[in-house]
């Protein structure tokens, strides 16, 4: 009988040798941590196809990291403070959520595989609409994210991994322009699983991604007959079809901040875990408060 378990799969790149040199060559010229230092970070306990058992397979997320690290460092200008404080092991890193697109997401998870040290390939739970959506949701699964159920995050912290939540969900990706900065209501399930999996909560304030396509009505009787979340009335979209909900070249600044323990019954009243959930939500917006208030402008 053929060993079932997995092991170190070798890859295949799959892109042009002359491509895959020129793509290199450019990372060594603007990045001072080797793209094998990165590299490094990514899983290596695969499947005969490249998988792991989740459907996330390193190869496509070296691919989106010349992308994404571009938008990184010269898109939205990222300035990350405190990607020290990420410990080893499971931790589940707990953020603010805006912008009507998860590009948040995106430059927390390449700034710990830029700046962290050492670099932690993030995963990050998705709204259960992402994986209805032809082409995305596989590609989602593929460079590491997973569908935010109870059972996903369980088994994941049990493989010792850093999980990205944001407990706002759709409620804080699609607030409103006057909203932007001020938490939404918080689920508990977060802390019920840190409380379970005994995984530390490291808090997570982004500023920047609220000014990145600002919103002022969201049409939700249409969005919901199209089942979607929201649909978003911005100073182009639906005006301009397809460039509508582009992201302006809005600075992003991340503050990460130090681990909070809590320990506890997972089982408890949810009056007894919001108290612990009030906690972790403070510290971030105190963090937003700070950053907001002490960067110079929106763009620079």
């Amino acid at each position: 009988m053929e060993n079932s378990q997995p092991s170190e799969t070798k890859e295949k790149n799959n892109l042009p040798a002359g491509l895959l040199e020129d793509l290199q060559e450019w990372w060594n010229d603007h990045f001072d941590r080797p793209f094998s230092e990165v590299a490094s970070a990514l899983p290596t306990q695969l499947n005969e196809f490249g998988y792991d058992p989740f459907g996330f397979q390193p190869q496509v997320v070296k691919y989106a990291l010349y992308v994404t690290s571009w938008l990184y460092k010269y898109y939205f200008r990222v300035e990350l403070q405190g990607a020290a404080n990420i410990p080893e092991g499971r931790v589940m890193m707990i953020s603010n959520h805006s912008g009507q697109l998860p590009i948040d997401g995106v430059m927390i998870a390449t700034g710990v595989l830029l700046e962290g040290n050492p670099p932690r390939a993030v995963r990050s739970m998705v709204e259960r609409w992402a994986q209805v959506l032809p082409f995305v949701n596989v590609f989602f699964n593929r460079v590491g994210q997973i569908l935010g159920t109870p059972e996903n995050a369980r088994a994941l912290l049990e493989m010792d991994e850093a999980l990205l939540v944001f407990p706002e969900g759709t409620r804080g990706i699609n607030k409103l322009w006057w909203d932007r900065y001020k938490l939404q209501d918080f689920g508990l399930g977060f802390m019920r699983l840190a409380l379970e999996t005994r995984s530390p909560i490291v808090p997570i304030a982004v500023v920047g991604a609220e000014e990145q396509i600002p919103t002022f009505y969201n049409l939700k009787k249409i969005a919901g007959l199209l089942k979607m979340p929201a649909l978003p009335v911005t100073p182009f979209h639906p005006w301009l079809p397809g460039l509508g909900m582009m992201p302006l070249p809005t600075k992003y600044r991340i503050w990460i901040g130090q681990p909070m323990e809590f320990d506890g019954d997972p089982e408890d009243e949810d009056s007894v875990i919001q108290r612990k959930v009030n906690a972790v939500k403070q510290q971030i917006q105190e963090m937003l408060t700070y950053g907001v208030k002490t960067r110079k402008s929106v763009f620079f």
